[in-house]
């Protein structure tokens, strides 16, 4: 028989592999100035590149839960780690904007894969009052590798090529696949289960509150892809950062936002082993974060860069401990047959969400600047917020029907 890995164990390696794909997805953000002045890029075509990074990645989230519900959590994670880290070390022979667009998109068909099987992973090796906490964990990894980003790159950068960071992420990816196949050694009990039912992709977008998480996912991801993707620009080209000084400040919003998993996580998590239904203490914490992104245009109004940090990490904290709490919230409401299909999909309205935000982003910084930006960014929550309240309450199709069937059964005995 072969032995179990420790529970937490496994976080951690999930929690490295967030580092790394959260790393090589910002790795083109910090050398974009010199990418589009090489490569003759505008704003607007930047925008486009990003666009095909989330356009595949929309697709990638819906199909990633098929691969990993057919493959199983340990093989899938192996196959979609290999393939971003190949797609990352493509992107250093990119030498036009086509070949660019190419590789960008190959990594956005990659990297969703982590954020589908990982929550399967969490769901197979702990139980509900850790799960939040261990989302959280492994969710804080994506801030981690976006902190650490901006100064390895530029210390890197400044004596390398900008070309080579994308082989030495490529080469992280890769050495990380064999300690997880290792590790992840025993086989998870619902993968020894018998045979997902054919009836469970039809289950699964039958049930509305599937559709109120995938619209607030759509609706409130594009907050992170922001920060990620166009505010290293932001202060780079409006505030007039220098590289020292990109390197000194621009790493604290996303310690906040890993802060913000963390917090989020144990938040809920308290709440729960006080006795509170885990669908009510999910939608307590997130709806503290909704409140607490409304102070997102401060970040641009403030005239000093260290307000505008401030405020701006305020914003990445809240949405890192809303995403933290929705994502905990699917293992809530979907069954373990489930799950991969529906954490797919509903990953999916992120990337589209991202995509359709990337190109209004763009629209703007050319026809106006990010003033409107930065306001859109404080509405989304509070309004998917009110989108989503009736689905904490959901439960999951299989126990529902237990729980009717028992109640039938004692309805008859009286």
């Amino acid at each position: 028989m072969t032995k179990r890995a420790n529970p937490w164990s496994i976080v951690a390696l999930l929690f490295v592999v967030a580092v790394l794909n959260y790393f090589d997805r910002q790795s083109l953000s910090v050398v974009a100035p010199r990418m589009q002045a090489e490569l003759h890029l505008s704003d607007v075509g930047y925008g486009h590149v990003v666009s095909l990074f989330l356009l595949a990645s929309a697709f990638a989230y819906a199909l990633s839960g098929f691969v990993c519900d057919a493959l199983g959590t340990r093989r899938s994670m192996a196959l979609f780690v290999a393939f971003w880290s190949a797609a990352e070390a493509a992107t250093a022979f990119a030498s036009s904007v086509l070949l660019l667009g190419i590789a960008r998109f190959c990594l956005g068909l990659g990297e969703p894969g982590l954020w589908v099987a990982a929550p399967k992973a969490v769901g197979e090796v702990l139980d509900k009052a850790r799960r939040s906490l261990a989302v959280g964990i492994y969710t804080a990894g994506a801030t981690m590798g976006a902190i650490v980003a901006i100064p390895v790159i530029l210390a890197i950068t400044t004596h390398l090529p900008w070309r080579s960071i994308f082989l030495i992420d490529g080469a992280m990816g890769l050495l990380w696949v064999p300690v997880w196949l290792w590790i992840y050694r025993e086989q998870p009990r619902s993968e020894a289960a018998t045979p997902v039912a054919t009836n469970v992709f039809r289950d699964v977008i039958a049930q509305p509150h599937m559709w109120q998480l995938l619209i607030a996912r759509g609706m409130t991801d594009p907050v992170w892809y922001f920060y990620l993707f166009w505010f290293p620009k932001y202060l780079l080209s409006d505030r007039h950062l220098s590289s020292s000084q990109m390197a000194h400040f621009g790493w604290m919003v996303y310690l906040a936002g890993g802060i913000g998993t963390i917090v989020g996580g144990s938040l809920s998590g308290a709440f729960i082993r006080r006795g509170l239904d885990p669908g009510i203490a999910y939608r307590r914490t997130m709806l503290f974060s909704a409140f607490a992104v409304l102070v997102s245009p401060l970040a641009y109004l403030s005239p000093g860069i260290g307000m505008t940090m401030l405020f701006a990490s305020v914003v990445a904290m809240a949405h890192m401990s809303w995403l933290t709490n929705l994502t905990s919230t699917l293992l809530e409401v979907f069954s373990p047959q489930q799950l991969g299909r529906a954490a797919g999909l509903i990953a999916a309205g992120s990337a589209f969400g991202g995509m359709l935000s990337s190109e209004i982003i763009a629209y703007c910084l050319t026809h106006g600047g990010y003033r409107p930006v930065f306001i859109a960014m404080g509405l989304m929550h509070p309004i998917a917020i009110v989108l989503l309240w009736t689905a904490f309450r959901a439960k999951p199709r299989g126990e529902a029907q237990v729980m009717t069937a028992e109640a039938l059964t004692a309805n008859t005995s009286s």
